[in-house]
């Protein structure tokens, strides 16, 4: 029989696939938002990774019968998801993608206080201490970001805050459904969810929220939203299979390497010294909590949640 330990390095593997491939969401979502608006992308990006899913729902034989929690839940993961993606693409439509995204990694810190202050779990002064200076790395991007896109620089703290909430729903969901069923459900819903709304706003002269017949390489960019937001987190789900969240964590900030690369790759963008800077202090204050969180584990205190919390179970 194969051990776990014997799994670990497939888990590293599919992490590895997700901090490759998840950059490639906020690729099409750039290059789509220059044609159409943020919320069109937003509803593709659902409505894609449904259509995409339904084979595997199918092959896994998951059905849509759920309890009224787990209905409940799955309608709140959907509408955390919505606003999650709709701030991250308003950003990414006009800010460089490795700032919006270095940003968005306060996101654990965010659950670290949540954890305290909803959950009322026991976080230490060393803890805390961490997320602050996270929180004045991330200064060191919003500010000139603030300078130089104004309000929309602030979407990202959006994102990192309906993304912590949407963390700690599918934490929730994640002993009652299945890994595919929790992603193609919630991708369903939030179709159901935000399709109403573009056709209420479609006259409104929200330019957010118009609407316009894609053209051209715009279908290919729309689909590549939905397409790469499905193959990169079902990789990730796959991945925390074979392996322990607190492994996989450590993994996660590759994700900025990948997504600097990309940037300057297809728009011309690099972060600059300021920026790495403010990353660098982002990523140090995270994989110090996370380094803090193991150290706790490993005591005979009841261990907080919250090294998992810095990746979605079944995303």
């Amino acid at each position: 029989m194969t051990k776990p330990a014997d799994r670990i390095p497939l888990g590293v593997a599919f992490m590895l696939g997700f901090c490759v491939l998840a950059p490639l969401i906020d690729v099409f979502s750039k290059l789509s938002a220059q044609t159409v608006s943020v919320g069109e992308v937003t509803l593709a990006r659902f409505v894609v990774q449904a259509a995409l899913m339904a084979p595997l729902v199918i092959y896994y034989r998951q059905g849509f019968t759920m309890s009224a929690r787990v209905f409940w839940l799955t309608v709140l993961r959907a509408a955390v998801s919505i606003l999650s993606t709709y701030c991250f693409v308003a950003a990414v439509q006009v800010m460089p993608i490795a700032d919006a995204l270095a940003i968005v990694f306060v996101e654990p810190f965010i659950i670290l206080f949540l954890g305290w202050l909803v959950y009322k779990e026991h976080v230490g002064p060393r803890r805390f201490a961490a997320a602050f200076v996270g929180f004045l790395g991330s200064l060191l991007i919003i500010q000139p970001s603030f300078d130089l896109f104004g309000p929309v620089a602030l979407f990202p703290l959006g994102t990192a805050l309906t993304f912590a909430l949407y963390i700690l729903i599918t934490r929730q969901l994640a002993p009652l459904m299945h890994p595919v069923a929790m992603q193609s459900h919630t991708a369903i819903v939030a179709t159901v969810l935000w399709l109403p709304v573009m056709v209420l706003t479609m006259h409104s002269g929200i330019a957010s929220l118009a609407f316009a017949m894609p053209v051209g390489w715009v279908w290919v960019f729309l689909f590549g939203v939905g397409l790469a937001a499905t193959v990169s987190h079902m990789s990730m789900s796959f991945g925390l299979r074979f392996a322990p969240a607190s492994t996989l964590a450590p993994l996660h900030y590759l994700e900025m390497v990948s997504a600097a690369t990309f940037g300057y790759l297809v728009f011309g963008n690099f972060p600059n010294a300021l920026t790495w800077s403010g990353i660098a202090v982002i990523c140090a204050s995270g994989l110090y909590i996370i380094h803090r969180e193991r150290q706790i584990a490993r005591t005979p205190e009841p261990a907080t949640l919250l090294p998992e919390a810095a990746l979605p179970e079944a995303e």
